[in-house]
């Protein structure tokens, strides 16, 4: 039987609660996860892409050791359905919140099999407690001085909290 390989990309700025969610169901889903850490400058990240891959390493080690699996992070800065090609993924692993992203993602998927009908799109819902949770909301709260602790991993919050107030 062929590994199963499947890519979760994202930008991962911080990498939040809701993240580490999906990436825990997908991790017993698959024999190998590829997190893709996209470079995204559009966005204007607040981490640089080696911070975000090495928050991000840190974060997911231990859901790779508890489901025994190969786990890789890999920053990545071409078209997703290269990348997925690139690391020999079969699925592209999704987390949906809100209808919203489903808008989005319904686009993206269409435009992502007109390009490789090979690589499938498998969408996860996020788990109730993590729909309202998103990057940019996690940023915000941040910086205006708000208590994001139960929203991203502790790392990831020290992290954030550092970066805003000039320390990292």
């Amino acid at each position: 039987m062929a590994e199963r390989i499947a890519l979760y990309p994202g930008t991962f700025d911080p990498i939040t609660n809701g993240h580490v969610d999906i990436i825990s169901r997908a991790a017993k889903l698959v024999d190998k996860l590829v997190i893709g850490v996209a470079v995204n400058v559009g966005k204007g990240p607040l981490f640089s892409l080696e911070e975000r891959v090495a928050l991000v390493e840190a974060e997911v080690r231990p859901i790779a050791e508890r489901a025994g699996i190969e786990l890789a992070v890999r920053p990545f800065s071409t078209l997703l359905i290269a990348f997925a090609r690139e690391v020999g993924a079969q699925m592209i692993v999704r987390g949906l919140r809100v209808v919203t992203d489903f808008d989005y993602e319904f686009q993206m998927t269409g435009m992502n099999y007109r390009l490789d009908s090979s690589i499938e799109t498998v969408f996860l819902m996020a788990s109730e407690t993590h729909q309202f949770i998103s990057s940019r909301f996690v940023k915000d709260v941040a910086a205006f001085g708000g208590d994001i602790s139960s929203f991203v991993p502790k790392l990831t919050a020290q992290k954030t909290m550092a970066k805003l107030k000039g320390e990292a």
